[in-house]
């Protein structure tokens, strides 16, 4: 979405890109959060349950790790080269695994980061006490609630698997909007939550595919 065809990234597109997702998260803060997520927690279900068991970051890492260690190790197999261990990343960096790993990784490292500066509560404390609100550098769990580490991940596997493979692009994305969205079915998040969510998901896969390609 923000890179090009030439894997470079198109730096007029992400600032646009912040932008509008900046616009779209203070007015869900202000104005759309409560009446959208109000809306959507009547869809609560089983099958949003399970999608948010799935689709966890822990597991994204997870799969995505052990499918990589697998390609390597597959690969170190059927070498015959002595030095085999001397450019890991050289040998990796082209592997489907490791792009999703690294996509995921990126975008879960500055979603932890920015959950505990913004300190945002969750919903259940406007379920339960009317309550919302800001607690920068708040350590508990039920502070973390911007950005949306499900969508995160997601967005950022999701959207790498579908540069990778263009034709399953219209699945990857549509799933991803699904995971998102069954975040606020459960009560986890704020749709705001998910918007910011998603757009740091997609620019960790974008930058993840433009550094891959450039140390080519």
């Amino acid at each position: 979405m923000f890179i090009t065809r030439e894997n470079k990234l198109n730096w007029l597109r992400i600032l646009v890109g912040v932008i509008v997702t900046l616009a779209l998260v203070f007015a869900g803060i202000f104005w759309f959060d409560i009446p959208v997520f109000n809306f959507l927690r009547r869809f609560d279900c089983v099958t949003c349950e399970y999608i948010g068991e799935i689709f966890e970051t822990k597991v994204w890492l997870a799969v995505s790790f052990i499918v990589l260690c697998v390609f390597y190790i597959r690969k170190f197999l059927r070498s015959k080269e002595k030095n085999f261990f001397k450019n890991i990343y050289g040998r990796i960096k082209n592997s489907y695994a490791f792009m999703v790993f690294a996509s995921v990784f990126l975008a879960s490292f500055a979603g932890i980061i920015l959950k505990v500066l913004i300190g945002r509560a969750r919903p259940v404390f406007y379920e339960a006490l009317g309550m919302t609100g800001f607690y920068p550098f708040a350590r508990d769990w039920a502070f973390h609630s911007m950005p949306s580490g499900h969508t995160m991940a997601s967005f950022a596997g999701l959207v790498m698997i579908g540069m990778l493979v263009p034709r399953a692009k219209w699945f990857t994305w549509t799933l991803a909007i699904v995971i998102g969205v069954s975040r606020v079915c459960v009560g986890e998040h704020w749709p705001s939550d998910v918007v910011l969510g998603a757009f740091i998901g997609m620019i960790a896969a974008d930058i993840v595919r433009a550094v891959v390609a450039r140390s080519k």
